[in-house]
């Protein structure tokens, strides 16, 4: 871990980056690399947000089926949304590689029905998948018994996934941030924004004053209050983690992440160091004081599902926490200008089971637009969506 300061005098720079966990951080990288001054201001400490909470299951299947999407934006759009998916996924291992030591590694994924009516909406899923490109297996009931010891009637298999520890990537990220001549701030609280045709200013709680050309917004489910148009709902989660347990009692766990059909849904994984990291149990309570009041009871729910699932198979929880993130109604992201500031305000709203993938698409978009391109998911990513 390093330790960042506190803006205390006023700033100049290209970009200013409100946010500093693993979305911020990707999306400063990637700025900084490519040539922009580029400062980060967190409230908290950094990564303290939703991203110290977050499971970091990294799929390119996205909580809304292909078929879904395909109705509501159609089949160009759906691809590309899961296709830009797939492919953070290699970036993410290639800038794993090159950070070091944030526990990636490539998984498979089983998506399992939870309930036999389930069985038909996730094979006709396997069907589109495979239909375009996408690397999936259908495993029938007896063979999901027979390679992970579960109870359920069909199954997609995915080989195309990954694992992370989003903590630590957004420290070895914003390490190398300012190793590149970039400046990383926390505790320190933006107060306003005041965009004009040739920069914006920020002033800070405190009354440093920050100059800049851009402002990217990744403040994660804290960036809808700078908007007066709703366009996400809180949602919080529930996880807990046990000791490290040895392979052969893991099995094909040590490499296949799950999750199930039913909503809200069960999912889990395992550590570098052989932990399973379990989460579901998500509602709609973003209250702090009443989100943790109930991780006991969750994490109890969550526990008895497995040994349903599993049978035999009994796990201690060791560590257990919460965490409040955002959700889409269509499960995408919004990336881009928003009419209430203008050209120079973007926002990185990566929101939903997806939130590091998106943010690492984000980050490359989000470039294009600082510089004038057009990125081939801009359209689809905007909050144009939402006026038709």
């Amino acid at each position: 871990m390093s330790n960042f300061p506190a803006v205390r005098s006023d700033i100049k720079c290209d970009v200013v980056v409100i946010g500093g966990g693993i979305t911020g951080a990707l999306i400063a990288d990637e700025l900084v690399a490519n040539g922009f001054d580029t400062t980060v201001v967190e409230q908290r400490d950094i990564a303290w947000g939703s991203t110290s909470a977050s499971t970091a299951l990294l799929q390119y299947e996205i909580d809304t089926h292909l078929l879904d999407l395909f109705k509501w934006c159609g089949e160009d759009n759906g691809v590309k949304a899961y296709q830009g998916c797939s492919d953070a996924i290699n970036s993410l291992s290639e800038l794993a590689s090159e950070v070091g030591d944030v526990d990636f590694a490539r998984q498979k994924s089983l998506y399992f029905a939870s309930q036999a009516e389930d069985k038909e909406t996730l094979h006709n899923e396997f069907t589109l998948r495979q239909k375009h490109g996408f690397e999936v297996d259908w495993l029938k009931a007896d063979e999901v018994q027979e390679r992970y010891g579960l109870f359920s009637s069909g199954a997609i298999l995915t080989h195309h996934a990954a694992r992370i520890d989003p903590y630590r990537m957004t420290y070895r990220l914003l390490d190398r941030v300012v190793l590149r001549g970039g400046q990383v701030f926390d505790r320190t609280t933006i107060e306003s924004i005041t965009p004009s045709e040739n920069g914006v200013t920020l002033r800070t709680t405190e009354g440093a004053k920050l100059s800049c050309q851009h402002v990217v917004m990744a403040a994660g489910y804290a960036s809808q209050r700078w908007l007066k148009q709703k366009v996400s709902e809180n949602r919080s989660t529930y996880v807990f983690i046990t000791d490290p347990m040895d392979a052969d009692t893991l099995g094909e766990l040590t490499n296949t992440m799950m999750w199930e059909s039913a909503r809200p849904y069960l999912y889990f994984r395992t550590t570098g160091e052989g932990r399973i990291l379990v989460g579901g149990e998500d509602d709609d309570v973003d209250i702090p004081s009443r989100r943790d009041g109930r991780v006991k009871d969750k994490c109890d729910k969550m526990i008895k599902r497995i040994s349903e699932l599993f049978p035999g198979f009994e796990l201690r929880p060791t560590f257990s926490w919460a965490g409040t993130f955002a959700e889409t109604s269509d499960g995408l992201p919004f990336f881009g200008t928003n009419r209430q500031y203008g050209p120079r305000v973007l926002f990185a709203m990566a929101y939903g089971g997806n939130g590091i993938t998106y943010s690492m698409i984000g980050a490359k978009l989000l470039r294009d637009q600082i510089e004038g391109k057009e990125h081939r998911l801009a359209k689809l990513f905007s909050f144009d969506r939402l006026n038709g």
